[in-house]
């Protein structure tokens, strides 16, 4: 790997920025976490509404975002307005946040959602125990194999330029968008109206779904018991609404990135936004509820593609997921390794890191996130990475949101070619949403926020041999 190039060439223009909100966003997520989301809620009103309440949390963070872009449009995105709004600790520790469980556990988990889709043509990918080996004492499942396969796949792709990660992008991204519209206008003319008024029976009455023997048991929830089950139904949803960030991480290529971020960040949350509820509202129209809770292995998507086209479109949705994936893990692949080589420019991240190879890309940062994503795909199941990357993720996103008000009043005078649409009132309510989903969430799940917050704080020596050892090389 040779560095030929020192600089990105802005080659992107908002209709491909759009795609990589967009595309980054759309996963496996949507496909398969409604069913968890039913057994903690198990209602039909508190499921639109907690896909409502996400999808208005991550309109009220782009729109914010749209005046930091338009601060600072270099490579790296959060990583720097976490920087340049508070210090480089700061950024750093989101940084190796974003390396250690952020970017790299979403990777891992949608290629580990990827395999699951796959099993349906596979049964040896099926997650069960049957389909494990072990390897040096480890079980590994055949899944994770062909997850790690994926990602290398398309980490090799990457390195070849940012035109072909780009041209995979808008081809896989308008395909799953096309896909996901055709699948919501049959769902409305197949649409159930005795299944529709059966799960709208006391729909905001929060109860636990549990099945055993085929048996569904209900259980009424009270009090704190709703906040938890609504904060750990939006682990969910919040986990499938994000990465819409990724573009910021690739301001250095693209286009007017001034205007185009802005834009694209807008566009591409609002159309997933309506993706979404209108696909929740799709699943509620034609599968009884207890039945999408406890689809086989949370796939919900094939459920409601079931009752509308019969077992052929079963196969039609099962391929169109796996394209849903696949294009999803390409903009997170893609746009994570500009914030490696952003920290290696700081001197806060791997020597290596801070190159470009011949065709203008970060080779070795996507090698080395490509690293990470591997190990993580074989730590533990979806769900696990799911919990962690959605706590800490929110916290980062809170603080970058209350860095906007730390700006104004820090560099008053700076340029803002766009700002923040309804500040200070819509910033705030985002503030008051996250710090409420984030405190919910270490009370009633703290097994799997703790250790991610744990990490993020591992990350505070890590700053301080890194300033040291820049200090001595200097």
């Amino acid at each position: 790997m040779s560095e030929t190039n020192n600089s990105f060439k802005p080659s992107l223009g908002l209709f491909d920025s759009t795609m990589i909100v967009a595309g980054s966003m759309i996963g496996s997520g949507i496909f398969i976490v409604s069913a968890d989301m039913l057994k903690d809620l198990g209602s039909a009103g508190w499921l639109i509404a907690v896909w409502l309440i996400t999808g208005f949390m991550t309109l009220i963070a782009a729109l914010s975002y749209g005046e930091l872009s338009a601060m600072f449009p270099k490579a790296g995105g959060q990583y720097v307005y976490l920087k340049e709004s508070y210090n480089p600790l700061v950024g750093f520790l989101y940084g190796w946040s974003f390396f250690s469980v952020i970017q790299t556990g979403t990777i891992a988990a949608v290629a580990v959602g990827f395999a699951k889709f796959a099993g349906y043509f596979f049964p040896a990918l099926a997650w069960d125990d049957s389909n494990t080996f072990m390897v040096m004492g480890l079980s590994v499942h055949y899944a994770q194999v062909v997850a790690i396969a994926l990602i290398l796949l398309l980490t090799l792709i990457n390195t070849k330029g940012i035109q072909t990660g780009k041209i995979i992008q808008t081809i896989f991204t308008s395909t799953k968008l096309i896909s996901l519209f055709g699948l919501i206008i049959a769902g409305f003319i197949a649409f159930k109206w005795d299944v529709w008024k059966a799960n709208w029976q006391n729909p905001w009455v929060v109860q636990h779904l549990t099945k055993v023997d085929g048996i569904v048991s209900v259980q009424p929830l009270v009090n704190g018991a709703i906040l938890g089950a609504i904060a750990s139904a939006m682990v969910g949803s919040i986990f499938s609404s994000d990465a819409w960030n990724n573009v910021t991480f690739i301001a250095g290529e693209i286009k007017n990135p001034k205007k185009n971020i802005g834009m694209s960040l807008f566009m591409g949350t609002l159309i997933v936004t309506l993706i979404y509820v209108l696909m929740n509202v799709v699943y509620l129209a034609t599968v009884p509820l207890h039945e999408l809770a406890f689809a086989k292995d949370n796939r919900v998507a094939l459920s409601a593609s079931e009752a509308i086209f019969g077992s052929s479109g079963t196969i039609i949705i099962a391929i169109m997921i796996m394209i849903s994936t696949f294009g999803c893990n390409n903009g997170l692949i893609l746009a994570g390794a500009r914030v490696y080589y952003t920290m290696a420019h700081d001197g806060l991240f791997f020597k290596q890191a801070d190159k470009l190879n011949k065709n203008a890309v970060p080779e070795w940062a996507l090698w080395i996130q490509c690293a990470m994503a591997c190990a993580l795909c074989l730590s533990g199941k979806y769900g696990d990475l799911l919990d962690m990357v959605s706590f800490i993720v929110v916290i980062f996103y809170v603080l970058t949101i209350f860095g906007i008000f730390i700006l104004r009043k820090k560099r008053p005078d700076a340029e803002r070619p766009y700002k923040a649409f309804g500040y200070p009132v819509l910033p705030v309510i985002y503030i008051l949403m996250g710090i409420s989903f984030c405190t919910l969430l270490i009370k009633y799940k703290p097994q799997f926020t703790w250790p991610g917050l744990i990490i993020t704080l591992i990350g505070i020596p890590l700053y301080y041999l890194a300033v040291a050892n820049k200090k001595q090389k200097s």
